[in-house]
């Protein structure tokens, strides 16, 4: 330490004055707002943007355990971090590789599944490491005892398959805490679209990417539910990404659903934050809509149900066959039926989205 200097203050960085001292001007041997850092821990969730999302919860148990812990989260997905309760949020790359190389922390927590990940959570110096990581063979493995219930459903279909746990639990226990019910956090995005005050409005969010093209509804379900949205006198709102967009402006065409286009992370939540219950599959709009307390109808067909936490607010609606959770990227000869998300019919889903409208004492 520089005498005189307080580089171990959560305020200071050494390459440009810090806030108290742009605010005040005052140095570190007579300032107030010393900030003396607590566990220095790293979070290592890299992607996918929902999976950053729906492992936000944890922040509030290392804040509950830990109020002056210096806290880092890696991420290609920084908008999802909640700033309020991360002291960095570093993006994603090689060079941030290499300047976590050069420091100590006190937890490493690694959260991705991923080799690159993986690896890196193998060099970082950390007393405490928890998840996963890389073997001598380039294999992931679970860094210690408490990872080896998550890691194994990964490998084994079965054990999968038999999971009755959801992700955010799975999560917590991975890092040898307990989940109390802790939610989402989602914040610092701009609420400036205007509400619907004479009717609801149904978040309807039609992708769920073309890698796993069995997650999708058909086009025409989403046509014919929008119709029986307006027939009630609710108003529509079609959601979703660049993947979506071509969609989306098809339906809008030919049904007058209302659309905003594609809009960046933040404004996207925004429009959700507007809505009053969302239709959707297992995307990042499912974790945006559940982050922001809305009541969710949720399809699912490919994944195990259970991994889904809707916090009491939603209901998963599923073709009901005994092949579900079979993870296909594409439907097969094997399958049952060509299209099981078929299955689920625009009247269900009518059904469910009446049912968890705001003020409703019936749940579907």
């Amino acid at each position: 330490m520089i005498a005189g200097i307080h580089d171990d203050c959560l305020h200071f960085n050494g390459y440009k004055p810090c806030r108290p001292h742009k605010e005040t001007g005052v140095h570190c041997d007579g300032c107030t707002s010393y900030r003396k850092p607590g566990p220095r821990i790293l979070v290592l969730k890299v992607g996918l943007a929902g999976e950053v999302l729906r492992c936000t919860p944890l922040l509030r148990k290392i804040r509950a355990l830990h109020p002056q812990a210096e806290v880092t989260w890696v991420t290609s997905f920084p908008d999802f971090v909640p700033t309020t309760h991360v002291d960095r949020v570093l993006k994603h790359s090689w060079e941030t590789s290499l300047r976590l190389l050069a420091e100590d922390f006190d937890l490493l927590l690694s959260l991705d599944k991923d080799f690159e990940v993986c690896a890196l959570a193998g060099r970082i110096s950390a007393r405490d490491k928890r998840g996963f990581g890389l073997n001598r063979s380039g294999r992931i493995v679970p860094l210690d005892a408490r990872a080896e219930a998550k890691w194994t459903t990964g490998v084994f279909d079965d054990r999968m398959k038999a999971n009755t746990k959801h992700y955010v639990r799975e999560m917590f226990e991975l890092c040898g805490w307990e989940w109390q019910g802790e939610s989402y956090i989602l914040e610092g995005f701009p609420r400036n679209f205007a509400k619907s005050a004479d009717a609801p409005l149904i978040g309807l969010n039609t992708g769920a990417s073309d890698v796993w093209r069995t997650r999708l509804w058909p086009v025409a379900h989403w046509a014919a539910l929008i119709r029986a949205i307006q027939a009630k006198g609710w108003h529509p709102l079609l959601l979703g990404g660049p993947a979506e967009d071509g969609r989306n402006r098809a339906l809008a065409a030919g049904t007058g659903a209302r659309y905003e286009g594609v809009r960046p992370p933040k404004e996207f939540f925004g429009l959700v934050e507007t809505t009053d219950v969302v239709v959707t599959a297992v995307t990042m709009a499912m974790h945006v809509a559940i982050a922001l307390e809305k009541p969710v109808v949720l399809f699912n067909n490919i994944f195990n149900g259970h991994e889904f936490h809707l916090y009491g607010r939603g209901v998963r609606l599923e073709p009901g066959l005994p092949c579900q959770a079979c993870y296909k990227p594409r439907f097969d000869d094997r399958c049952p039926v060509e299209d099981c998300m078929e299955l689920i019919a625009p009247e269900r889903v009518l059904e469910a989205v009446e049912a968890w409208l705001p003020g409703r004492e019936v749940r579907a």
